[in-house]
């Protein structure tokens, strides 16, 4: 892996008020995406396919990340993957089709990615790729497919590192639509972490010490679908907190229903049982945690940010580069969790000290306004070679 140069972004052409469409489905695109929708201000035409949709907890990260109120689909939610993309996908061409962008931008893997660049394809209108070129090598995984057929059909890839680059080159992906951008991951951390009292504050509502706690999220389907798999995970928690290290676990509806359903209530007897967090609030936690575990993609790079250590709760990743920097580690459920766990709990000063000296390998924290620019041009139909684009060569 090698690093992400940093030559500023260039200026940017205007853009007409309304004429990029966002699409996003759910609160991590909603996180991820905020800061470009603030660069490019008024240009923005925020679509939500209502994929997570509810007031509690998407209207709050709108009001939180400072968002405008999105278009908002109907009927997406609740339906299984094929059934949600065609929802989407028939709405947003009707959209499109009454009002055609200048551009359309998406986000990840999601179904409301996918959705969002197959309306944009059908119409013949530029699409834009903010975070190309993931690869998780799992066919296993519906995103690794989402993520895939996004790649192919849009026509500006920004490629977040030099790795992910390298993946699209390796599909045959024309060189001229890739851009190395950096990862807008640092900019939302870095603009979203609480200040130090804000922190402490925390910390003390939840009874916590700085560097003294694990903080643990678990919600995705591969942990949360069988009695086994979840149950060794919690079981893992459960042996950390007993063995004394307070273990808070913020707890996503999903895990909540399924925690339920397969009766492992009682492993969360000790752990420090949360609701959902606010993303602030949960950066403020992870900043101070001694180790983290989750399943989680955003936390994969969050913890690069912060200098945490993270044990990513997952058969593959998709984000190799947070391993090979020496801030995460691959590993499943079960017993081997937990040893890992406690030899990294063992030098939590020698990791910690090490982690706060290693750059991020997402970036300098200007990707947005870099991506902004790109779109600019490529409304203009300047695709060749873009503006403000980081060199390509690994």
């Amino acid at each position: 892996m090698t690093a992400c140069p940093t030559p500023k972004p260039a200026a940017r052409r205007p853009l007409a008020p309304g004429s990029v469409a966002v699409v996003l489905g759910t609160r991590p695109e909603l996180v991820k995406l905020a800061p470009l929708i603030h660069e490019l201000g008024p240009a923005t035409r925020l679509v939500h396919t209502g994929q997570h949709w509810d007031e509690a907890m998407s209207g709050r990260f709108l009001r939180d990340l400072g968002l405008p109120s999105p278009e908002l689909l109907t009927g997406v939610g609740g339906r299984p993957r094929a059934g949600q993309i065609a929802q989407s996908l028939g709405q947003l061409d009707a959209s499109f089709a009454e009002h055609r962008p200048a551009a359309v931008v998406v986000q990840g893997d999601t179904n409301a990615t996918l959705a969002g660049a197959l309306a944009a394809n059908a119409r013949d209108i530029p699409l834009v790729h903010v975070e190309a070129g993931l690869r998780s090598f799992d066919r296993a995984m519906p995103e690794e497919h989402n993520r895939v057929m996004v790649d192919h059909v849009a026509d500006l890839l920004c490629a977040a590192t030099p790795d992910n680059a390298a993946n699209l080159r390796a599909e045959s992906l024309a060189e001229e639509r890739i851009a190395l951008t950096g990862n807008t991951v640092v900019e939302v951390v870095r603009g979203s972490l609480p200040d130090a009292a804000a922190r402490a504050a925390l910390l003390a509502r939840h009874g916590l010490t700085a560097d003294g706690y694990v903080l643990a999220t678990v919600h995705r389907p591969e942990n949360t679908d069988t009695a086994e798999a979840l149950g060794a995970v919690l079981a893992e928690l459960d042996r950390i907190a007993r063995a004394g290290t307070p273990v808070l676990f913020p707890m996503h509806p999903r895990t909540r229903a399924a925690v339920e359903r397969f009766g492992l209530e009682g492993l969360l007897e000790r752990l420090a049982v949360t609701g959902p967090v606010g993303y602030a609030d949960f950066l403020g936690l992870a900043r101070h945690a001694a180790l983290l575990v989750s399943d989680s993609g955003g936390v994969q790079e969050e913890c690069t940010v912060l200098g945490r250590p993270l044990l990513v709760v997952r058969r593959s990743t998709e984000r190799p580069e947070a391993v090979e920097a020496g801030f995460a580690a691959l590993v499943a459920p079960g017993a081997g969790l937990g040893e890992h766990a406690r030899t990294w709990l063992a030098d939590t000063p020698e990791r910690l000290a090490r982690l706060a000296a290693t750059p991020s390998p997402y970036g300098d924290g200007l990707a947005s306004a870099r991506i902004a620019g790109l779109t600019a041009d490529l409304t203009a139909g300047q695709v060749g070679t873009p503006a403000g684009a980081l060199p390509t060569a690994a």
